[in-house]
C-alpha cells in the first residue's frame, strides 16, 4: 500500500523502508457517438499510472490481518496446488518434448521443447518455463496468429519475447507460482528497454496480446473442469 493508505489506517511506514514501484494499467473510452447496438464508439485511451508502495512488513501499526502469518502449508494444500498446476498444463493440447538443455517453441515443428523436469532447480521453475513456451505456442498462425513484424520490424522477435514473459507472469499469478526471469530471457532486457523507449505504446500492445494469450491458454483447463459437470447433466437428461 502507499504511505497515504497506511496513514489512513492509523499506521506509518518504517524509517529506511524499501519501497517498490507499482504500475497500474487501464483504459477508458472517450465520449463519442453511440453505435446502433448502444455500444460506445469513442476513441479507446490506454494509460499507465505509477505508485510508490510498501510491503505490510515495512509498515507499523496496521491491523493484524495485514501481516502474513508464518504457517507452513499442509500436505493437503501442497497437493491441491500441484494438482492445479498439472491440470492447467495437461489441458493445453500442445506437443511437448523433453530432453536436452534448451527450452524453446518450434514454429516449424509446432512443438515445445523443454529440458526434463528434474533438470530445473524446482518444479515451480519448470512450470514457469513451460508457461513461457506455452505462450509462444499460442501465437501460432493456426491459433491466435500473433505477429509483430509489420509494426516492429527487426524488433518483432523481442516484442514476442516480452509478450511471452508477461503471459508467463499471468500464468504464475494464476497458479501461485513465483515469477522468475530465466537466464535465457534476461538477455532481452536491454532490447525491451530500447523498444519501449522508441515506442511508448509498445507495452500496451504486448500486454494486450499477453492477456489474450493467457485467456486462450486458461480456457483449456476451464473447459476441462466444466466437462464433468456437463457430462453429468447430459447423463441425467
Amino acid at each position: 500500500m502507499t504511505a497515504r493508505q497506511a496513514e489512513e489506517l492509523g499506521a506509518r511506514v518504517r524509517r529506511k523502508a524499501d519501497p517498490s514501484l507499482s504500475i497500474y494499467a487501464s483504459s477508458f473510452r472517450k465520449a463519442g457517438q453511440t453505435g446502433l447496438m448502444g455500444e460506445a464508439t469513442g476513441q479507446l485511451i490506454r494509460f499507465l499510472r505509477h505508485y510508490i508502495v510498501y510491503n505490510a512488513d515495512e509498515i507499523e501499526g496496521l491491523p493484524d490481518y495485514y501481516y502474513a502469518r508464518d504457517v507452513p502449508p499442509t500436505p493437503s494444500l501442497l497437493s491441491q496446488r500441484q494438482y492445479a498446476i498439472d491440470a492447467f498444463f495437461a489441458a493445453i493440447p500442445a506437443r511437448v518434448r523433453h530432453g536436452g538443455d534448451e527450452a524453446y517453441y518450434s514454429p516449424i515443428g509446432d512443438y515445445i521443447q523443454l529440458p526434463r523436469p528434474g533438470s530445473f532447480k524446482s518444479g515451480d521453475a519448470y512450470a514457469s518455463c513451460r508457461g513461457h513456451e506455452s505462450a509462444h505456442w499460442s501465437g501460432n498462425k493456426d491459433r491466435l496468429n500473433r505477429t509483430f513484424g509489420k509494426r516492429f520490424g527487426d524488433d518483432a522477435y523481442c516484442v514476442e519475447e516480452l509478450c511471452a514473459e508477461l503471459t508467463a507472469s499471468y500464468i504464475c499469478a494464476e497458479l501461485g507460482l513465483p515469477t522468475e526471469l530465466h537466464d535465457s530471457h534476461a538477455s532481452y532486457l536491454a532490447h525491451w528497454v530500447r523498444v519501449l523507449r522508441a515506442d511508448h505504446s509498445a507495452i500496451f500492445t504486448a500486454s494486450a496480446k499477453a492477456e489474450q494469450a493467457f485467456n486462450y491458454l486458461r480456457a483449456f483447463s476451464l473447459a476441462e473442469a466444466a466437462a464433468p459437470a456437463g457430462d453429468a447433466l447430459k447423463a441425467a437428461a
